[in-house]
């Protein structure tokens, strides 16, 4: 976790996204190491990377909506460990995917995924937030649509809604069927949409790219500009309110899968982003 914050600061990055566990696994018994914990907290004093602009990315298996009970409780335990350990890491929040529906119930699974929310906020006492990430709406995935994402968060007890929201990936938006590439209007509505729906902004973006077509349901990310949504929506979405101040995040392809434990170095691929994200905010 320390290595990824000092390569982003070397990319330029401001802001950062990190795994607290293997994301494969759902991670529900797993703690961290006090020596991992004050090494990420050093390596963030050291880049000036704010606490506030990292991004925890809960475990990929975890399927909050399922019908299968014993997979619940561990994906459940799995959310709820996952808040603990972002809590002793003393960042802000913590991103999912909700997970599919196995039965085809939509509303049934929108409720399972909010009662596990629910419990992982009411078992930690921090600050964390927990924040429901858009689809690319394969299958029976919930969170494809602003009413899905709008119908979780409504279901999170008055007390703890502070501390629930959501966050907005361009490629599962445009693989789910949004036309973000087509104008400028048709990106704001989509994003008036999310925001009328959860009652509130994106709390954050992943910027990807689509390999994908428009509807396709495809999660494959690349590089900006090199995918069926183009550089263009980019520009555009940096240029909404509703993208400042939250943090921006690059899922895109490194051009060195694998570096060394010790190598602190920035991905060439990560640079090349952010001149361009730079270019196209100016």
């Amino acid at each position: 976790m320390d290595m990824a914050v000092r390569r982003a600061h070397a990319a330029g990055f401001d802001a950062v996204q990190i795994f607290t566990a293997i994301p494969k696994f759902y991670g529900d018994k797993s703690g961290i190491r006090p020596d991992r914990i004050e090494r990420f907290r050093r390596a963030l004093d050291d880049s000036g990377i704010a606490p506030g602009n990292v991004l925890v990315h809960a475990a990929y298996v975890l399927n909050l909506a399922t019908t299968d009970e014993a997979k619940w409780l561990r994906a459940a335990g799995g959310l709820k460990q996952e808040l603990v350990r972002s809590s002793s890491l003393g960042v802000d929040a913590v991103c999912f995917h909700p997970g599919s529906a196995t039965d085809g119930d939509l509303s049934a699974g929108i409720a399972r995924i909010a009662c596990a929310m629910t419990e992982a906020l009411r078992a930690t006492d921090g600050a964390v937030r927990l924040l429901v990430e858009n689809t690319a709406g394969a299958g029976r995935t919930i969170g494809r649509t602003p009413e899905e994402v709008g119908a979780i968060l409504a279901r999170i007890p008055g007390e703890l809604r502070s501390r629930a929201g959501y966050g907005l990936d361009t490629c599962h938006l445009y693989a789910s069927g949004y036309d973000i590439a087509a104008d400028a209007s048709a990106l704001a509505s989509v994003l008036d949409a999310f925001e009328r729906a959860a009652g509130e902004p994106p709390s954050f973006f992943h910027l990807n790219d689509s390999a994908g077509e428009l509807g396709s349901n495809r999660d494959r990310h690349v590089l900006l500009g090199e995918g069926h949504i183009g550089e263009e929506p980019f520009r555009r979405l940096l240029g909404d309110r509703r993208s400042r101040g939250v943090p921006l995040i690059l899922e895109t392809p490194q051009r060195n899968a694998d570096v060394a434990r010790d190598d602190a170095g920035a991905d060439p691929y990560d640079v090349r982003m952010l001149a361009l994200l730079r270019k196209l905010a100016a």
